[in-house]
């Protein structure tokens, strides 16, 4: 199948669709038993790093759901490796073995080629097409530079994130400096997706709603607007998911019209109704089931999926998809339940 013809890249762009395409963030992942028993004898980054292995784990969600799209298995902090920083993951997830303390730090990060640097990630995308065989879009993804600077000062996952929420205020050109450094790299990275094959990518920011109004703006929203533009003109279209702002969709509506970004990504938090209400037919739609609510008895599951599609069927270009990643524990029947209440929808 030609990619474009594609139920998701349809919906992506806002064309007509027979009905509603779905995946699911960390869809390829550790509640699967294929990824399970491939993850017990590697380490996370191993994985990550093995192209046939990493497009295996990738492939399982279509195998196991039958889901309209695969995103490629990988981690967001994979780029920040690239740039010189140490990278591991323990039993609490990941973490940076040298956080940055300061400029010193920063000034020391390259901006690095994403192919030399990189390109196992380029292996996963080109393998993944080998396994889907035109079956489904293959998608990449980055995470945006503040959520990638709140790892690279914290060092490890954070309520607060203080060390970067510290340094907004206190040195925000160091901060700058680091988030341009990021953002140059994430932009090279993700073009080296689309060379690859990518037939769409997401950019995350997991982070960016835990910013003040204007420093959301400034360090959030403006390194988003950086990515998303030096994207332009790739060929594919560009996701946004920004989680935790939904006091902020006027201010990324606005940036939709100027960059023309093909689709938002709605976090849990967000009432639907709102968004449509702001969003109107400037771009595509995806979201937002909480991912809680896959532990659900199905029937009620199930009601709330088509309460979901409800609301969205007269919004061209809505892509079914959770306010944010699958949890681990999540039951994989659930998962398909709802894929197969929306595959039942006309």
């Amino acid at each position: 199948m030609n990619q474009q013809d594609s139920l998701l890249i349809r919906a992506l762009r806002r064309q007509p669709t027979e009905r509603t395409p779905v995946w699911f963030m960390r869809q390829a992942g550790r509640y699967l038993p294929g990824y399970q028993k491939i993850r017990s004898g590697l380490e996370f980054l191993e994985l990550c790093k093995n192209p046939e292995l990493a497009s295996e784990v990738t492939v399982e969600p279509l195998e196991v759901l039958d889901v309209d799209a695969v995103i490629i298995f990988s981690d967001i902090l994979v780029p920040l490796e690239a740039m010189g920083m140490g990278v591991e993951f323990g039993d609490r997830g990941p973490f940076m073995s040298d956080p940055l303390t300061g400029r010193d730090g920063i000034e020391r990060l390259c901006i690095p080629d994403p192919v030399e640097s990189t390109g196992f990630v380029m292996d996963v995308i080109r393998a993944t097409h080998a396994r889907v065989d035109g079956k489904v879009p293959v998608l990449g993804f980055a995470g945006a530079p503040w959520t990638l600077a709140c790892y690279a000062l914290e060092g490890s996952p954070s309520r607060t994130f203080a060390a970067a929420q510290r340094m907004v205020y206190e040195s925000p050109s160091d901060l700058h400096l680091l988030m341009e450094k990021i953002a140059d790299t994430v932009t090279a990275y993700l073009l080296a997706q689309v060379e690859a094959g990518a037939n769409a990518i997401q950019l995350f920011d997991s982070w960016g709603g835990m910013l003040g109004h204007q420093a959301f703006e400034e360090f959030s929203l403006a390194y988003c607007r950086r990515i998303l533009e030096g994207l332009d003109g790739c060929g594919v279209p560009r996701i946004l998911f920004i989680r935790g702002a939904a006091s902020h969709l006027h201010a990324i509506a606005s940036m939709v019209d100027e960059l023309g970004v093909e689709a938002v990504s709605l976090d849990e938090m967000t009432r639907p109704q709102h968004a449509l209400e702001i969003f109107g037919h400037r771009c595509a739609l995806q979201g937002n089931l909480p991912p809680q609510a896959l532990f659900a008895p199905v029937d009620d599951l199930r009601s709330r999926v088509c309460d979901l599609l409800d609301v969205f069927s007269d919004h061209p270009g809505h892509i079914f998809n959770l306010g944010h990643g699958i949890l681990p524990t999540t039951p994989v029947e659930n998962v398909r339940a709802v894929v197969d209440e929306i595959r039942a929808r006309r």
